[in-house]
């Protein structure tokens, strides 16, 4: 049985004169799931959603969208695609109903008081209807960005850090949202930098610098990074932490708590390494491996495609 993909493109590329930002990369995200992009600041990831939903011509690639041409079909992908972008972009000066009145104009949305009703109701604004858009804190305004992505009922939402500086309450009830309404059928492409988040996804992809690194569930990203792991605890961590990251066969040491999580990508040469701080007053436990530790290792691992032209520039007098 063939599997329904919302998104299935190959050879993405954009290049912004000499740079490569988006570099062949391929993805498949079945219908109705909540997919995971992940990666550093400046890696791609926003590029690579404007060229899905056609706010960005791709340099190179192919695929569908929504069962569209990702190149050449932009204009049908736009009208089934919802985009959340990582500011707030709507009016401050119009109430929530006069912005998704607006948006619903936009998509030239039939029975157009109904829809913004259905979309009041269905985020939980209602009573807030009048208020103006400026005056609404972090999460509510997060919640009248996602009622306007759905105003005019996508098929696939593309979210670009939609929870960045929101409380963590309000993320919880924004993730449960996400949840019920892919069990409707929406799928979901999110970027995120919280793994908490990036664990709710069905599946997720890491790209760095334009790369794609890896890709699968929680699991089997781990599995890939093969990364081995020990906590150690005691006191003196901060110092302890330094000595370590001297030594070969640690690739990180970085704080969780209070403890330390010491890993390398070979298990007998990490272990080696650890071996003469095995002692009083530390305390150490071989743990298996988080999707933060798998994370930290591919961004130290990546290479900033912006860093040799920063480097190279002559200082400004």
């Amino acid at each position: 049985m063939e599997e329904n993909f919302a998104i299935d493109v190959r050879g993405m590329t954009k290049r912004f004169g000499e740079r490569t930002v988006v570099n062949d990369i391929a993805l498949q995200v079945r219908a109705g799931e909540i997919y995971g992009f992940l990666g550093p600041n400046g890696s791609g990831k926003t590029t690579f959603i404007r060229m899905l939903c056609g706010l960005l011509r791709a340099d190179a690639g192919s695929g569908t969208v929504l069962g569209f041409d990702v190149i050449a079909e932009s204009e049908a992908i736009k009208r089934q695609v919802g985009y959340m972008t990582q500011r707030f972009s709507f009016w401050e000066d119009l109430s929530i109903a006069e912005n998704l009145d607006f948006v619903a104009r936009m998509y030239d949305v039939k029975n157009r008081a109904q829809a913004v009703r259905r979309s009041i109701e269905q985020l939980g604004l209602a009573g807030r209807q009048r208020q103006l858009a400026g005056q609404l804190s972090g999460g509510w305004k997060q919640r009248l960005a996602l009622a306007a992505c759905l105003i005019h009922q996508p098929k696939l939402l593309l979210l670009d850090e939609p929870t960045a500086g929101v409380d963590p309450k309000a993320r919880r009830d924004f993730w449960e949202q996400i949840h019920q309404l892919a069990g409707e059928g929406l799928t979901f492409l999110i970027t995120t930098h919280y793994m908490d988040e990036a664990e709710r996804c069905h599946r997720l992809a890491y790209i760095s610098y334009g790369n794609l690194l890896t890709h699968g569930t929680v699991a089997e990203v781990i599995v890939h990074v093969r990364l081995t792991t020990w906590s150690v605890r005691g006191p003196g961590l901060l110092g302890l932490a330094a000595q370590l990251r001297q030594q070969p066969g640690v690739q990180q040491a970085v704080a969780f708590g209070n403890a330390l999580h010491v890993s390398g990508d070979d298990a007998a040469a990490l272990e080696a390494a650890i071996a003469p701080f095995r002692q009083a007053p530390f305390e150490w436990q071989r743990i298996a491996s988080g999707l933060e530790d798998a994370f930290i290792h591919l961004m130290e691992q990546s290479q900033d495609n912006f860093a040799p032209a920063v480097a190279a520039e002559p200082l400004k007098k």
